[in-house]
């Protein structure tokens, strides 16, 4: 006699998509380019170096755009866009809150210096 399904069945988890996405539009006809996940963020690789994470859970800091850098690059960088901040838990890399008034023409600033390959922006990832 066969099994009679469950009454209960456990729901599927679904993966919320990242609302900031948008942001690597630019990127998808790059050759260099590449989306991965790192610690609940979407990031964005090109040519081998994590440049920029987007992050929407919400809360501050993990609600806006992260510029990876070291602490050395951090200053020019902000000289020349005030909005961005030293992210306060990843303190070498930089970040602007999605609620910035700025952030939408910040972040598209910041696709245009890592599409030209600005040397300021980009960390080479830890490898396992």
């Amino acid at each position: 006699m066969p099994k009679p399904p469950p009454i209960f069945e456990p729901k599927a988890r679904v993966r919320r998509q990242n609302s900031l996405l948008w942001v690597f539009d630019r990127f998808e006809l790059d050759p260099g380019y590449l989306r991965s996940r790192m610690f609940g963020c979407e990031t964005a690789y090109m040519d081998g170096m994590l440049c920029l994470g987007v992050v929407d859970r919400g809360d501050e800091p993990w609600n806006g755009l992260l510029v990876c850098t070291s602490r050395e690059r951090q200053a020019g960088l902000m000289a020349e866009m005030p909005a961005l901040r030293p992210h306060k838990v990843l303190g070498k890399w930089l970040y602007i809150s999605q609620n910035d008034p700025a952030f939408e023409e910040s972040a598209a600033r910041l696709v245009e210096w890592v599409l030209a390959r600005d040397s300021r922006i980009g960390v080479e990832p830890k490898r396992a």
